[in-house]
């Protein structure tokens, strides 16, 4: 039996993936610890796996990330990436880069003292580590122990190349592409980011590994072994480093459950007043973009009379409490992807999971993406031709019903349904199967 520790980042968003991952692994025989923040625990006992406390990042979302308790300096910091999103992409791209070196390498000893301890307690046979998790990805470098890579959200995480670097997006959509100086400024940024902390991590791994390779650039720093991405191959997806398997998964959501009968009976009374159901999510952060809900919940509500709206509104429900109705539930959070299966189209904000939930339900999506691998994943809904894509900064209410209209067309709907039958054999269970004969037998030896 393989002793597996799978290491979170504590946000919910990757934590709750790599959960399902965990289950999965668990389902196959092994046996599984999950490694996350304390705050994450009954993610563990609902995956029926064993919890190890270990935070990685000071920064945190245990599912709203305003109403997350956390450091005052962290919440400051989230108040100034929302205020940058209104910007557009170079402005918040920008702000991210800036915030990266605390986020990401906050605490390196600490790190990697605590995954120490836990190898020499656990004596695991291989981790499974989030890409993003930078600090816990160096320590396990550093302590010379065998672990694959998780990619949780667009595969341009995992740097296919030198003229590729994490914070520069593999690529655009035509709605929200940035002109050169924004490119320049942009690219400008994340070099200096890339060769700060290449010099941190070399300079770490040879004070503390001096006999172990060089870990080279930090951000491409991943497992020799096996990498899996929570994504679907798409055939024009950047090429992958030589080396690792490379294990896409299509999505890693955990297996279907019933629709919560209260749920059932909202989505019931909507069904009675209006002939379609549209679903609004824009992830733990985002939804703090209230006026963006704003504008497309007032957009449905007047601009069309056939339309019913859910709207996850995150810690803003009340501000936006006036547009409730007969035709729209607005509430903090909901059960994305149970209700998916239920609705005719979602609004979101590019993440990873809602892009890839989409795909698995089959359900189009109008995409308004304004961070991070946003601008990748809206590009790649674009160019997969199961959603459509518009700017969330410029978009006025009058614009949503021509824009849900076109991710409703019949040729979107039809490409999401094909996309949707694809799918079925992927997800966390064949990501464990390919993941365990990948990475093979690494006993450590009696424990």
């Amino acid at each position: 039996m393989s002793r597996i520790v799978v290491v979170s980042p504590p946000f919910q968003s990757h934590a709750a993936p790599l959960s399902a991952l965990a289950a999965a692994l668990a389902a196959r025989g092994a046996d599984v610890f999950f490694a996350c923040a304390p705050a994450f625990e009954p993610l563990a006992k609902r995956a029926g796996v064993r919890f190890v406390p270990l935070t990685v990042t000071r920064n945190a979302n245990t599912g709203v990330a305003e109403r997350t308790d956390q450091a005052a300096r962290e919440t400051a910091r989230l108040a100034e990436f929302l205020r940058a999103t209104r910007g557009g992409p170079v402005e918040t791209l920008l702000t991210q880069a800036r915030h990266r070196r605390a986020d990401m390498l906050a605490d390196p000893e600490g790190v990697y003292e605590d995954l120490r301890a836990i190898d020499k307690r656990l004596r695991p046979d291989w981790y499974v580590v989030d890409q993003l998790a930078y600090a816990a990805t160096l320590a396990l470098h550093c302590l010379g122990v065998p672990y694959a890579s998780y990619c949780p959200g667009h595969p341009g995480y995992v740097l296919s190349g030198p003229d590729a670097f994490f914070g520069l997006p593999a690529y655009w959509p035509e709605a929200l592409h940035p002109g050169p100086s924004g490119l320049a400024a942009l690219r400008a940024a994340v070099l200096a980011n890339d060769r700060a902390f290449t010099r941190l991590f070399a300079a770490f791994a040879a004070d503390r590994a001096p006999s172990a390779p060089a870990p080279g650039r930090a951000f491409a720093l991943t497992s020799a072994h096996a990498v899996v991405y929570a994504y679907p191959a798409l055939p024009w997806l950047p090429e992958r480093p030589e080396g690792p398997a490379h294990l896409f998964a299509g999505h890693m959501a955990g297996p279907d459950e019933p629709l919560d009968p209260d749920w059932e009976r909202r989505l019931k009374e909507l069904r009675e007043r209006a002939g379609r159901v549209v679903l609004m999510a824009f992830g733990t952060f985002l939804s703090a973009r209230d006026d963006v809900l704003r504008t497309v919940l007032a957009g449905l509500l007047d601009g069309t009379d056939d339309t019913a709206v859910v709207v996850a509104a995150g810690a803003r429900a009340d501000a936006l409490a006036d547009l409730a109705g007969d035709r729209a539930v607005v509430v903090p959070t909901v059960p994305q992807r149970q209700l998916l299966p239920h609705v005719d189209a979602m609004v979101h904000h590019g993440g990873g999971n809602s892009f890839t939930e989409c795909l698995r339900a089959g359900v189009p999506a109008l995409v308004l993406p304004m961070s991070s691998d946003q601008f990748s994943v809206a590009r790649d809904a674009e160019r997969a031709g199961v959603g459509v894509v518009r700017d969330p900064n410029t978009l006025r209410p009058a614009d949503v019903p021509d824009a849900l209209a076109a991710a409703l067309a019949d040729p979107v709907r039809g490409r999401a349904r094909r996309e949707a039958r694809g799918l079925r054999r992927y997800g966390p269970s064949w990501a464990a199967e390919h993941l365990m004969t990948a990475m093979g037998p690494r006993a450590r030896g009696p424990r």
